[in-house]
């Protein structure tokens, strides 16, 4: 196998790695040595260890990378691109440094907002992925996660977004507030949830007044934790959306994640009369990563 060269999503908890050939995958891998485990100088040698096999016995592998290893704190900082501007620009990611010569790593920049204040550094090369794709769509992106980004596309630009910390709201509140002794680890209920997203989105103190409900219920009533824990994702993510309206009651909206974290975000907006569909956002972010490595590429 001999990969013409190398992307990378590099994010807080994983790193995946694709071996390409032009935009063609030869081979994947995936480690949990993410930015959050390592120190600045940890990060070569993390990365050997997953593809050192890949790389030339001379010369040198030109890798591109996306997500939190650009961050500050990770292996070198790649500073912010100011919006509007389209989602990624090959032509400005930064280099690495890098001990073994057979390293050529090219980090790609997030984009940040000056108001309101807001950063994305990652969600960017998914985003440049779709539009890949879609190069007409004009419209709204919402990429959810530990905290969500609702995004204006216009013209193969991000004219502006919105991060929203909803994802890591619910893993605070149902493992160390009061509400960890009734929901925890437990998975939501669909029903409980849709409920409750419907109310929140209509309702813009439910996720407020709902929250201490749930415990309460759970001592007087025996509500289950499956269903407290549905209700919770369904008030947060039903004021999520509440909150942001102004992006999605405009147009077509796509969802982009992991299959059963979108599911739960399009049953929402659909209920909601929206526009609204799915797509895999770990395919999406190698879509936007093949665009940068083609345009580079081009360019040697």
């Amino acid at each position: 196998m001999t990969p013409d060269w190398i992307a990378l999503d590099w994010g807080t908890t994983r790193l995946r790695a694709w071996a390409m050939q032009g935009a063609q995958v030869l081979t994947s891998r995936a480690s949990d040595r993410g930015m959050g485990s390592l120190a600045p100088a940890a990060f070569e040698q993390a990365l050997l260890d997953l593809i050192a096999d890949w790389l030339p016995e001379q010369g040198r592998m030109r890798i591109i990378a996306c997500g939190m290893v650009g961050a500050r704190g990770g292996w070198v900082e790649a500073q912010y691109r100011a919006v509007p501007c389209p989602p990624i620009d090959p032509r400005q990611a930064v280099n690495a440094p890098a001990r073994d010569p057979r390293l050529d790593i090219r980090i790609l920049p997030g984009l940040s907002q000056a108001a309101p204040p807001d950063v994305m550094r990652g969600e960017e090369t998914q985003i440049a992925g779709f539009l890949a794709q879609n190069p007409g769509f004009d419209g709204a992106l919402c990429l959810p996660g530990t905290h969500s980004k609702w995004v204006r596309l216009s013209q193969g630009r991000v004219e502006r977004f919105r991060s929203f910390m909803t994802g890591e709201l619910f893993s605070l509140l149902a493992r160390q507030s009061v509400l960890r002794l009734t929901i925890d680890t437990a998975k939501p209920d669909p029903a409980a949830f849709a409920e409750a997203g419907a109310s929140a989105l209509t309702d813009l103190h439910a996720a407020q007044s709902g929250l201490f409900a749930l415990r309460a219920d759970a001592l007087l009533h025996g509500l289950s934790p499956e269903k407290a824990a549905g209700r919770l994702s369904g008030l947060l993510i039903g004021a999520e959306l509440a909150a942001a309206q102004d992006f999605w009651r405009a147009g077509p909206s796509v969802i982009i994640g992991a299959p059963d974290l979108t599911r739960l975000y399009q049953t929402l907006l659909l209920a909601a009369g929206a526009q609204a569909c799915q797509k895999d956002g770990a395919a999406l972010a190698l879509a936007g990563l093949t665009a940068a490595g083609l345009h580079l590429q081009g360019e040697t």
